[in-house]
């Protein structure tokens, strides 16, 4: 469950990134420009992407330092209650 998870958010905050990379690059002429169907096609994105950005990343950022710190205890758990 974990791993499809972290599939999603990094998914997601890419996405936003995407489509709001791809507005950008419209809105500055390319692909015909303002007012063409390829941009009102990526205002759509990026109303839809910018949610998925702001709120996949930070919880992104806390899911990967907790899962940091997790291993890290568990690998001083494991040294000191070694067999050895």
């Amino acid at each position: 469950m974990r791993k499809y998870g972290m599939f999603f958010f990094e998914n997601t905050v890419v996405h936003g990134r995407v489509d709001s990379s791809a507005k950008k690059y419209v809105e500055e002429g390319n692909l015909v420009g303002k007012g063409s169907d390829n941009h009102k096609a990526t205002v759509v994105g990026n109303t839809i992407g910018d949610p998925f950005k702001d709120t996949s990343g930070p919880s992104l950022n806390i899911l990967i330092e907790l899962m940091s710190m997790v291993s890290i205890v568990m690998a001083g758990l494991t040294i000191a209650y070694s067999l050895i």
